[in-house]
């Protein structure tokens, strides 16, 4: 089913067709960015954790710059950046804030929310470093948590796939 879906929405047309990937030209032809391959699949899933991390309002481009290099699947690097939506996001950038100054050792001082663009540069003036931080650590973490889950679910996958092969042919 993942597979389907991955095909239906991220094609490699699609893909291809969308204005904002032009820039990378007749790189993204690279057939090997759309196969499904236990690196290329590992290294999306890393890339793609990493990047929603990253809090730029361009993460998709990014992580689609970071797949055409590393020659990873580029429709799964590029989908999983979506970890960090417009929902997600207060609650996750927020999670890396409090990391953040745990591992700078700043204090959390208390501050009233208001919805101005004076008081967002005012606090991120004071409060940037720890949120860079823990942005940086928990793309880190969730990146190499991504790969990691990968291969070892792929493999898990395989194995599996091998162990019934092989009950097939005994039972014969």
């Amino acid at each position: 089913m993942p597979r389907n879906f991955l095909k239906k929405y991220f094609s490699n047309n699609r893909i291809k067709e969308e204005k904002s990937f032009s820039i990378f030209g007749e790189l993204i032809h690279d057939q090997n960015l759309w196969h499904m391959r236990r690196r290329s699949v590992a290294g999306a899933c890393g890339i793609g954790l990493f990047c929603a991390f990253i809090p730029l309002p361009f993460q998709m481009l990014i992580a689609a710059g970071f797949a055409i290099i590393l020659r990873c699947n580029l429709p799964i690097s590029v989908a999983l950046v979506w970890i960090t939506n417009p929902i997600t996001m207060p609650a996750l950038f927020y999670l890396a804030y409090k990391v953040g100054a745990a591992l700078t050792d700043t204090h959390l001082g208390p501050f009233e929310f208001e919805l101005s663009f004076n008081w967002l540069f005012t606090e991120l003036r004071d409060r940037w470093r720890p949120f860079m931080v823990g942005c940086l650590f928990l793309g880190t973490a969730a990146g190499l948590f991504g790969f990691i889950a990968a291969r070892v679910l792929w493999r898990i996958r395989v194995v599996s796939f091998w162990n019934k092969r092989k009950l097939r042919k005994f039972n014969r």
